[in-house]
């Protein structure tokens, strides 16, 4: 009893961080939910580039994608439209200036050594190490407190990059990006660590500046150059009136579920409708901690997941009842009503996560948000039915003999024979009778 006691309190204080997360963590919400921008990107040919492929728009499409995600915006859309065009729909960026400047960006990073000048002008050249060299970017500072942007290059990159530092101690090394020089160090001794910095000149870069530069960096360059023909702002695609009506509907769906719970299986119902409610507030806190950026189609994983978290506390209830019918305890009951409905639960939401696990990494944005919610779902969905109701059940009824059987929706007639059989045996043994 006392390990219940603490597994109780503990539950208590999980509940209560998840109700402190959810109202300190802003609900990120997806474009046809709140609005954003619409952008239409067109592939641009080149000296190089004759003919717009359809492995080039693959490219450029995930090249694009990647972008938005650094911007720390999830479920957008972004789609062809046409032979050389991609549709991008950004939630919750309401000023289209930020993305079209963003995504219209390069990320040109070059490595560039001396050249001999003539006329006293510097020249320089390319030493074949690029920005297609570095595995990552971040913003760091310098020793003397300016900012600078710190570089880790892959393996191959980092053997370019020593080789070169080696050949040019003692000149300058020159740092362009976007065909601008950033700065020229001069080496004073070879660099073999794979690590280098862009300190932006004299003046150094501001912090801005600096995060830009990471953010087109680790987005990557674009594999084709794209320009952005139209820029638009769309409002909520549902309308808040629509919000509204499924918030109503959503409410009057678990409340009815509830009801049911209690008038079905009594005073069991009453503490699993308390869990599903813990269930609600521990989901909702995870998807701010993620997190996720909730669609219609990612609040309809969620509702689904709470019919699966009901469906399960009707199997254990159904195996509990069983379970007093035949004669046992109240506390062996509930023990091998759960061990006998585990199987089935276990079995059931295991499927349905692998089915959540293939949708997210084959399907689109919008159905990749409705596998995270329901995945999510499932899994706090087993925790609050095997660990939150079976903790609350043996509180409340504790160890003893099934007095009243209404409490479970059951009559007297349903237990009492079973019940005196085997109340009959117990005593049987117990004076040494047997059978």
């Amino acid at each position: 009893m006392k390990n219940k006691k603490v597994m109780f309190w503990a539950i208590i204080l999980l509940v209560i961080a998840a109700v402190i997360v959810i109202f300190n963590k802003p609900t990120k919400l997806g474009l046809d939910l709140v609005g954003g921008s619409r952008l239409v990107l067109e592939a641009q040919k080149t000296a190089t580039i004759a003919k717009i492929t359809p492995d080039m728009m693959d490219s450029l499409q995930y090249a694009i994608e990647n972008r938005v995600n650094a911007l720390g915006v999830s479920e957008t859309t972004v789609q062809k439209a046409g032979e050389k065009r991609l549709l991008v729909e950004i939630p919750s960026i309401k000023d289209p200036a930020k993305a079209k400047e963003f995504l219209g960006e390069t990320a040109d990073l070059e490595f560039k050594r001396p050249q001999e000048a003539f006329n006293g002008t510097q020249s320089w050249v390319s030493t074949g190490l690029t920005g297609k060299d570095v595995q990552k970017a971040l913003v760091s500072t310098s020793q003397s407190g300016q900012w600078v942007v710190a570089l880790e290059f892959k393996s191959e990159g980092a053997k370019k990059f020593g080789k070169l530092t080696q050949e040019l101690v003692g000149k300058p090394m020159a740092i362009f990006f976007n065909g601008e020089m950033q700065s020229a160090p001069v080496i004073q001794e070879p660099i073999l660590g794979g690590h280098a910095q862009i300190s932006g000149g004299e003046s150094g870069f501001a912090y801005e500046e600096a995060k830009k530069m990471v953010d087109l960096l680790n987005a990557g360059a674009l594999p084709v150059p794209a320009k952005i023909i139209e820029e638009s702002l769309v409002g909520p695609t549902l309308g808040a009136d629509s919000i509204d009506k499924s918030k109503t509907a959503g409410v009057i769906g678990i409340s009815v579920v509830m009801l049911f719970m209690l008038l079905y299986y009594r005073l069991p119902g009453f503490i699993a409708d308390i869990a599903l409610i813990i269930y609600s507030i521990l989901v909702f806190a995870i998807f701010k901690i993620v997190p996720v950026t909730l669609t219609l189609a990612g609040i309809a994983g969620f509702i689904l997941s709470i019919g699966m978290a009901v469906d399960a506390n009707i199997l254990i209830f159904e195996r509990t009842k069983e379970e007093l019918k035949a004669g046992r305890t109240l506390f062996t009951a509930i023990n091998a009503g759960f061990d006998r409905a585990f199987t089935s639960i276990f079995d059931s939401n295991m499927t349905t996560i692998i089915t959540c696990v293939i949708l997210y990494f084959l399907g689109t944005s919008i159905i990749k948000g409705f596998a995270l919610t329901l995945v999510i779902g499932v899994l706090v969905s087993m925790f609050t039915a095997i660990t939150v109701t079976k903790n609350f059940m043996h509180l409340m009824f504790g160890a003893g003999q099934l007095k009243h059987p209404g409490w479970f929706g059951l009559k007297q007639s349903d237990i009492g024979h079973a019940y005196e059989a085997t109340e009959t045996k117990r005593e049987k043994a117990k004076f040494g009778v047997l059978d």
